[in-house]
C-alpha cells in the first residue's frame, strides 16, 4: 500500500488523535467540576445573605413560619424606613465613616512604613524583630483587652474614638505588616539602587517609587481594614459610653433587648450597612485580587 508524501497511514492519525481527545475530555470534566463547585461554594454563601433580604421584607409572624417562605407575601417595603428612623442611623453611619476612615488610613500609612523596614533596610536583628512581630498574630485579641482598657482609662480617653484610632496609627496591624513586607519583597531591588544613585533617601523613595508600585497591596489592606473597622463591635462597645457616640455595629445591637429581637428591622437595618462593604469590594475588586494573588510570591 502506498502512502502520499508528507501524510501519515490513516490508521496512524487515528492512534495519535485518540490521546488529544481524551486529554480534551479529561480538561472539558475538571474544568466543569471546578465550575460547579464554585457554583455551590457561591450558593452556600449566598443563602444567609438572601435570606436575610428576604427578612427584612417580612412582617414578624411570618418570620418563623414552618415551611420557610422565600418571598415575602405581602412585602413591606416601610421596615426599611421604620429600622433607619427608629434609631437615629444617621449619626451612626457618620461615627462608622469618621471611624473607619481614619484607621484605614492610619493602617495604610503605618503598616506600609514599617513594612518597608523589614523588607528593603538591612539591620541588626531584622529576623529576630520581624519573628516577634509574627508571633503576636498568634496572641488572641482578648488577652491584651484589659490591660489596653487600663492604658486608655490611665489616658483619659475611654469615651472618645482615640482608642478606635489612634493605635491604628502607631505601627498598624501584624498582618498587614506582613502582606506589604511580601509585596515589596516582590519588587527589584535595582528600584532603590537607582533611586539612592540619584539622591532619593528611604522615606522618598517609598513614597514616590515603592507605594506607587504597591497599589494592589494597599488596596488589600484597604479592603480587609475597612470591613474589620466597619464591622468591629466588641471594642466599641468597651470603651464607647454615650449612645450618640455608637457606630453601625452597636446601633445594630439596639434591636435586641430582654423580651426579644426585632428580627425584620434588624436585617433591613443589616442589609443597608452592609451596603458600602460590597460596593467597595466590587469597585476594587481587580486590585484586590492581585494583591493577594502576587503577595507571598517570594519569601
Amino acid at each position: 500500500m502506498r502512502v502520499a508524501a508528507g501524510h501519515p497511514p490513516r490508521t496512524m492519525r487515528n492512534t495519535i488523535s485518540l490521546p488529544s481527545n481524551r486529554y480534551q475530555l479529561l480538561n472539558w470534566t475538571t474544568r466543569t467540576l471546578i465550575h460547579l463547585l464554585a457554583l455551590a461554594g457561591a450558593a452556600a454563601f449566598l443563602v444567609p445573605f438572601l435570606w436575610m433580604i428576604s427578612t427584612s421584607l417580612k412582617p414578624m409572624e411570618k418570620i418563623f413560619q414552618y415551611p420557610p417562605q422565600w418571598m415575602p407575601d405581602p412585602i413591606l417595603w416601610r421596615n426599611y424606613i421604620e429600622a433607619l428612623t427608629v434609631m437615629p442611623f444617621g449619626l451612626y453611619f457618620r461615627n462608622s465613616i469618621y471611624v473607619t476612615v481614619l484607621s484605614v488610613v492610619g493602617q495604610i500609612l503605618s503598616s506600609a512604613v514599617v513594612a518597608y523596614g523589614f523588607a528593603r533596610l538591612r539591620f541588626p536583628g531584622r529576623n529576630i524583630l520581624f519573628i516577634i512581630l509574627l508571633a503576636t498574630m498568634m496572641l488572641p485579641w482578648q488577652v491584651t483587652m484589659i490591660p489596653l482598657f487600663i492604658l486608655y482609662r490611665s489616658l483619659d480617653w475611654i469615651n472618645t474614638y482615640y482608642p478606635l484610632i489612634v493605635p491604628n496609627f502607631l505601627g498598624g496591624s501584624p498582618f498587614f505588616i506582613f502582606l506589604l513586607r511580601q509585596f515589596f519583597l516582590t519588587l527589584p531591588l535595582e528600584l532603590d539602587e537607582a533611586a539612592k544613585l540619584d539622591g532619593c533617601g528611604p522615606f522618598r523613595i517609598l513614597w514616590q517609587i515603592l507605594l506607587p508600585l504597591a497599589v494592589p497591596g494597599l488596596t488589600t489592606v484597604a479592603i480587609f481594614s475597612f470591613l474589620w473597622n466597619w464591622n468591629e463591635f466588641l471594642w466599641p462597645l468597651i470603651v464607647l459610653n454615650d449612645v450618640d457616640k455608637w457606630t453601625i455595629p452597636l446601633g445594630l445591637n439596639g434591636f435586641r433587648d430582654q423580651y426579644g429581637t426585632d428580627w425584620n428591622h434588624l436585617m433591613a437595618a443589616s442589609f443597608v450597612a452592609s451596603l458600602p462593604v460590597i460596593i467597595i469590594f466590587f469597585i476594587f475588586q481587580g486590585y484586590f485580587i492581585q494583591g493577594i494573588a502576587t503577595t507571598g510570591a517570594k519569601g
